[in-house]
């Protein structure tokens, strides 16, 4: 393949409208991250795809195309031993079943680390890795995930799947970014049009199944997390009327999640408040990178009586610079990893003009190594966005 002038083509990636202009003293992002990047595509370069058929997964009712999780804080009942589980909220069962959901993260690690390098040097082994775990993932008959969630984050004893679990394919959300940037630097390169077909089918399925519109009507993350998918998947698939439907969604959470002084109480009223907080500032802040527009900005969009997403950023930010700050007891779990390299710390320091959390957020790590930290940070490529 000739060598085309890719860092035209990946400022032409990086560069925002002009109602989201970089301020002054912004990242050059190409040179922030091109160690980073190189260092994890490289590691990742010659792995093999793995995925959910590679994986038995014996508790399942469905075949071995179908995804397969069970739900993080439930646990044998002591007082009744095999009989249905009970929820501890916050705490996380070692004996669940996660080997899908360990192989769609892991995917989600190599693939946009992979197209991120590509991007940056024009390196055609980068791409042709990609390709690899994407025939894999979405293509082949023999190894691709069927599309759908209908048994995620199943509970033993009380259910085989709920809406709940449809936050799992979060993961998805920067791969499909990643299949988009691929896509513009290499149009003929990969086999497209069944990778865009497998997020139509998803995008389907979670904007029309039952568990799809459970998750849908979550008021805390998982809503958020829903219209961040929605979003993201209807940006690669081109489906007007999804992306519209996630922009009506994410309003009507920013209404019901966001209090006037920015808080977030149904994330503060959990076991684990100052992740959780992290990580829905995070959605927001992403559905707010990709829905808003130019006649329509939603960082500053506030409910009746309400704060705005620019009012979340601002009421966690100091407690990003200094946890030592935050006014809750720490959380049950991974407290001391907390915080990482937040992307709403970007997003916004771009859309709001802030140096000041841009700044921040160059200080902090990008490269979590615990698999709690690792599951809550999903979006780890900011020159794919």
């Amino acid at each position: 393949m000739r060598r085309r002038d890719f860092c035209t083509g990946l400022s032409l990636l990086w560069s925002l409208p002009a109602w989201a202009a970089a301020p002054a003293g912004g990242p050059d992002l190409a040179i922030l991250e091109r160690g980073r990047v190189l260092r994890a595509a490289d590691g990742f370069r010659d792995e093999p795809p793995l995925t959910v058929t590679s994986l038995l997964a014996p508790r399942s009712p469905g075949g071995p195309h179908d995804y397969y999780s069970e739900g993080d804080y439930w646990w044998p009942d002591p007082a009744n031993p095999g009989g249905p589980y009970i929820r501890r909220d916050g705490f996380s069962n070692p004996d669940k079943f996660t080997a899908h959901r360990d192989a769609l993260i892991r995917f989600s690690r190599i693939l946009p680390a992979l197209v991120a390098a590509f991007a940056l040097t024009g390196d055609i082994r980068y791409a042709v890795a990609a390709d690899r775990h994407l025939r894999a993932w979405f293509v082949d008959p023999a190894t691709r995930m069927a599309p759908h969630l209908n048994h995620a984050q199943a509970v033993i004893g009380i259910n085989t799947g709920r809406g709940i679990g449809v936050i799992d394919t979060l993961h998805l959300v920067e791969v499909a970014r990643a299949v988009a940037v691929l896509r513009r630097l290499w149009p003929d390169g990969v086999a497209y049009d069944p990778i865009i077909s497998w997020f139509n089918a998803y995008l389907t399925w979670m904007t029309t199944s039952p568990n799809g519109i459970e998750e849908r009507e979550q008021k805390n993350n998982h809503g958020t997390c829903w219209a961040l998918q929605v979003a993201e998947f209807a940006r690669l698939t081109g489906r007007a009327a999804a992306r519209a439907q996630a922009l009506d969604r994410l309003k009507a959470l920013i209404a019901g999640q966001i209090a006037f002084d920015g808080s977030q109480p149904l994330e503060l009223a959990r076991t684990k408040p100052f992740a959780y907080c992290l990580f829905n500032l995070d959605a927001l802040a992403a559905c707010a990178h990709i829905l808003s527009g130019p006649d329509f900005g939603l960082w500053r969009y506030k409910g009746v009586g309400g704060g705005s997403i620019a009012d979340a950023l601002s009421y966690m930010a100091p407690f990003i610079a200094d946890k030592s700050r935050w006014p809750k007891p720490p959380d049950v779990e991974a407290w001391e990893g907390w915080p990482l390299r937040q992307p709403a710390l970007l997003f916004g320091g771009l859309a709001l003009g802030r140096p000041d959390y841009l700044a921040l957020w160059q200080r902090l790590n990008p490269d979590p190594t615990d698999a709690e930290l690792i599951r809550n940070y999903p979006l780890r490529q900011p020159l794919l966005w």
